[in-house]
């Protein structure tokens, strides 16, 4: 399998170690990733500022897929839903569609609608395949209890994005029960994180991200498990000002699925970059257990 990989903007700038576990998870696979140079912005930032922008920007990185002859690994949610929705956008409206392309050719590019835009997760869960995932642990945690956060891009809408029931998902819960861990079912699982508010109203986007947090503890999860550096990061920044606030918070660390999945295929930490996460995943070895 080969496919254009789109880390965004936020990946290589902030959570590096996303790129990194996941280049090792795809050399286990045998997945190539081609990284395009003119790969730019998904356009999230002007989505709700000026639409001709955003898909202008969006559809860049669609055409640029195209011209490679490959279908498109997305990283980020944010990402992910950004370029759904301007393939879906582009798709209904042929006037959008050649408007853009005529800005395109500017830079000899031409959006016809034949790339594929695919999540990291759903790569792993319908293109890769559970026995094959399976069929390449050496090592399975045991005990681990894992509160798995979908983030809200990807599920919804879902006639535009495609990736899962936006009401009952259950991708994300079935690659973590691959590694032996356990999904736990929480409240909160399907709120939204905060991170859209931060920088606009940092109270709210605190208390939406901890009230969440608080749920997957209460719910027994030993960790939150991430595939989207927005929420990543947020759970990393709400919890290290709430360490700093008060001494009775107890920090429930988040750790990305390509970590947790990169453990289990017997990948080494400083490979899946576990040291950067912010938060220390101070004791998840201990889970492990040899196949």
């Amino acid at each position: 399998m080969k496919f254009a990989l789109f880390q965004g903007c936020n990946i290589p700038a902030r959570v590096s170690q996303y790129a990194h576990a996941t280049e090792a998870v795809c050399n286990k696979l045998d997945i190539e990733l081609i990284e395009p140079d003119q790969f730019n912005c998904c356009g999230y930032p002007a989505r709700n500022i000026d639409q001709r922008a955003f898909v202008l920007s969006a559809a860049k990185n669609l055409a640029v897929a195209e011209t490679a002859d490959l279908d498109m690994m997305v990283m980020c949610k944010c990402c992910y839903g950004s370029l759904k929705k301007a393939e879906f956008m582009l798709g209904e409206d042929p006037d959008l569609k050649k408007d853009i392309n005529t800005v395109l050719a500017k830079e000899k590019l031409h959006y016809e609608g034949r790339v594929r835009i695919k999540h990291l997760l759903t790569v792993l869960h319908r293109d890769v395949g559970a026995d094959n995932l399976k069929s390449l642990i050496s090592k399975s945690f045991n005990g681990l209890q894992i509160a798995v956060s979908y983030g809200c891009h990807a599920l919804r809408p879902s006639k535009v994005t495609g990736f899962d029931d936006p009401v009952a998902p259950k991708i994300f819960d079935e690659l973590v029960e691959i590694t032996g861990a356990f999904s736990v079912e929480w409240t909160r699982k399907l709120d939204c994180c905060g991170a859209p508010l931060t920088g606009i109203n940092d109270r709210l986007a605190m208390d939406m991200a901890a009230k969440k947090i608080a749920s997957a503890r209460d719910a027994g999860a030993h960790y939150l498990c991430t595939a989207c550096p927005y929420t990543h990061i947020q759970f990393d920044w709400v919890q290290s000002q709430m360490a700093a606030d008060s001494d009775d918070w107890e920090p429930l660390a988040p750790i990305l699925y390509p970590q947790l999945l990169g453990l289990c295929m017997g990948i080494d930490e400083t490979t899946l970059g576990l040291s950067n996460n912010r938060l220390e995943l101070a004791d998840i070895s201990s889970f492990l257990m040899t196949e």
